[in-house]
C-alpha cells in the first residue's frame, strides 16, 4: 500500500466559505453570558448530502469575504457575526466554535486571536512559553465544556452515571453526589501537526470518532495516531518528528478496541457506530 502523507484534509474543498464577519458589535463578552449557548448548539442535527454544507450552518457562515482555508479568521476578526449554533464564547483572547465539520459527537475549536501567533504553525508558536500556557488554560476550560455536554447528551444511558442520577432525582438528596462517570477522560485534545486551515486552531473533541463529517481514511488517522499533537506535549523537542509529519500509518485501528481495518473506511465507520453505543452504556 502506498503511503499517504499526512494531512488533515479537515477543509472540504466544495464548501466556497466557512464564515462571515458581520457589522455586530464587536463587544467581547465572557462565557457566562453565554451560559446557554452550547446546548443550542449541541443540539441533534440531521445527516447533510455529501455535496452541501450541513444542515445547521447559519447564513452568516455560508459567504464570508474569508473563503476557505482562511475561514478560521472570520470567527476571530468579529465572533459577534454569530449564532450562539456557531460561536460557543468569546473573550478578547480566544473564541471557541463548534467545527462545521465535526468528527465526534462532541466536536469544538479553540481558536487564539493574538495575529501575530495564530498564523504560525503551532509546532512554532508553542515555542513561546506564555503564549503556550494561556492556550493550555483555555483548553482546560474547553475540556470542561465539552465533558459537561457529554454528561448532559449520554449521561442517562451510562450506567456509571446512574447512581449520581438517582442522588439528583431523590426527594432527598445527599449532601455530596456520587462522582458519576468521568467524563473528561473521554475527551481529546490537540493540533494537527499538519493542519488543513490556515489560522492555529485546537480540537477538543469527544473519543467516539462519529461524527458526521467523519468520512476519509486521514480524517480518522489525523485524530487517532500521533499526528494529534496533545497540548500537554508541547512545547515539541528541537528533533521530535511530528515538527515534521510525514505519512500516516497504513492501518486504521479501532480506537477502542484496537481491531485493524486496514484501509476499509465503510466497514470502520459501522464499526465505530456499534462501539459508539457500547461506549455511551459504560
Amino acid at each position: 500500500m502506498t503511503a499517504i502523507p499526512a494531512s488533515a484534509d479537515d477543509f472540504e474543498e466544495h464548501v466556497e466559505s466557512t464564515a462571515l464577519p458581520g457589522q455586530q458589535s464587536t463587544k467581547h463578552f465572557p462565557p457566562s453570558e453565554r451560559a446557554n449557548a452550547f446546548t443550542e448548539m449541541m443540539s441533534p442535527r440531521k445527516p447533510k448530502s455529501p455535496k452541501s454544507t450541513p444542515s445547521t450552518t447559519d447564513a452568516p457562515t455560508k459567504h464570508t469575504i474569508f473563503a476557505g482555508r482562511d475561514g478560521l479568521a472570520a470567527y476571530t476578526t468579529d465572533p459577534a457575526s454569530f449564532p450562539p449554533s456557531r460561536v460557543v464564547y468569546y473573550n478578547d483572547n480566544f473564541v471557541v466554535i463548534n467545527d462545521l465539520f465535526p468528527k465526534a459527537a462532541v466536536h469544538l475549536l479553540v481558536l487564539p486571536r493574538d495575529p501575530k501567533k495564530n498564523v504560525i504553525r503551532p509546532q512554532e508558536a508553542f515555542d513561546d512559553p506564555i503564549f503556550l500556557r494561556e492556550c493550555q488554560e483555555e483548553e482546560k476550560k474547553v475540556r470542561a465544556i465539552a465533558a459537561s455536554e457529554l454528561r448532559r447528551r449520554f449521561g442517562k444511558h451510562s450506567a456509571t452515571e446512574r447512581p449520581r442520577l438517582a442522588a439528583l432525582k431523590s426527594d432527598d438528596p445527599p449532601d455530596e453526589l456520587p462522582p458519576g462517570r468521568d467524563w473528561e477522560r473521554e475527551i481529546m485534545s490537540g493540533t494537527h501537526a499538519n493542519p488543513s486551515m490556515n489560522h492555529l486552531h485546537i480540537h477538543v473533541l469527544s473519543k467516539d470518532m462519529v461524527g458526521e463529517s467523519m468520512k476519509k481514511r486521514n480524517h480518522y488517522l489525523s485524530f487517532t495516531t500521533r499526528f494529534l499533537i496533545g497540548m500537554d506535549q508541547y512545547p515539541l523537542d528541537p528533533g521530535d518528528e511530528r515538527r515534521h509529519y510525514g505519512h500516516f500509518p497504513e492501518d486504521m485501528l479501532c480506537w477502542r478496541c484496537g481491531r485493524n481495518f486496514g484501509n476499509k473506511m465503510a466497514r470502520l465507520r459501522e464499526h465505530l457506530e456499534e462501539e459508539f453505543e457500547e461506549w455511551r452504556r459504560e
